[in-house]
């Protein structure tokens, strides 16, 4: 398939991100991998995507900077072709945990300037230039849980979520009828770095019932489930969220 499909994985250095990209070239999809710093870690990913045996790029790039959204896709696609696919990864989480009542604007701006504002003008960039291609075209987003469920000590985190979750369907509404599927998914808890310092708490609410699925998530679940989204594997769907929270947000009673 190497050729076919390319797809440009943003936040793509280490965790879902990575995980994403590797089960993309596990399937035969050229990947542009980026980030917003040059790194080892980023280099290496480049480097165990190429060795599958397809096309990998690093594309170094800050998402929150609509200017480097044209030079970002333009290296893109001059190292793989016309892309295919746009997997929305990149994001921060807020600056401190904390009250609701003592969030800063400094750390609310923040959130909302990568996580809302970037991820939308950048899959505005991305639509724009779609080509028509017998491959399945698509936009999945990587939002959170946090779209959904209230967290009071992140709030500005809860909001761009909720904002980007409101993107995706936006774009699902106008791309429709030109054949390119637009998904989100919702991770809850996934054992990433981000994650790492909350863990030992969440692990013990989770084995007392936070959720229906007893564990951690993995990256590598998650990939899997960007890749059948992307692969076109959900026919006469768009749209859609997948929530991959191990029923974090299913009603019970």
């Amino acid at each position: 398939m190497s050729g076919e499909q390319r797809a440009f994985v943003t936040g793509a250095r280490r965790g879902i991100g990575r995980a994403i990209a590797l089960a993309l070239a596990g399937a035969g999809f050229d990947v542009a991998v980026n980030d917003v710093t040059d790194s080892e870690e980023l280099r290496a990913t480049v480097g165990e995507i190429s060795s599958s045996g397809v096309t990998s790029v690093a594309v170094v790039g800050d998402i929150s900077d609509l200017a480097a959204h044209e030079p970002m896709l333009d290296r893109a696609e001059a190292a793989l072709g016309p892309l295919t696919t746009l997997v929305n990864n990149a994001g921060v989480s807020v600056q401190n945990r904390g009250d609701l009542l003592d969030v800063s604007p400094e750390s609310y701006d923040r959130c909302l300037k990568v996580n809302t504002r970037g991820t939308f003008f950048l899959t505005q960039a991305f639509a724009k230039r779609l080509k028509l291609s017998e491959s399945h075209r698509s936009i999945v987003t990587i939002s959170s849980a946090n779209a959904t469920g209230v967290s009071i000590t992140r709030g500005e985190y809860c909001i761009s979520k909720a904002g980007v979750s409101m993107m995706s369907k936006l774009f699902a509404a106008r791309l429709s009828n030109e054949g390119v599927g637009v998904y989100e998914i919702q991770p809850g808890f996934i054992e990433t770095d981000m994650t790492a310092p909350s863990k030992a708490r969440y692990d013990k609410l989770i084995e007392e019932g936070l959720t229906v699925i007893k564990r951690f998530g993995t990256p590598e679940e998650v990939g899997r489930i960007a890749l059948t989204l992307a692969q076109g594997l959900l026919p006469y769907t768009t749209g859609q969220i997948i929530q991959a929270d191990a029923g974090l947000l299913m009603v019970r009673y």
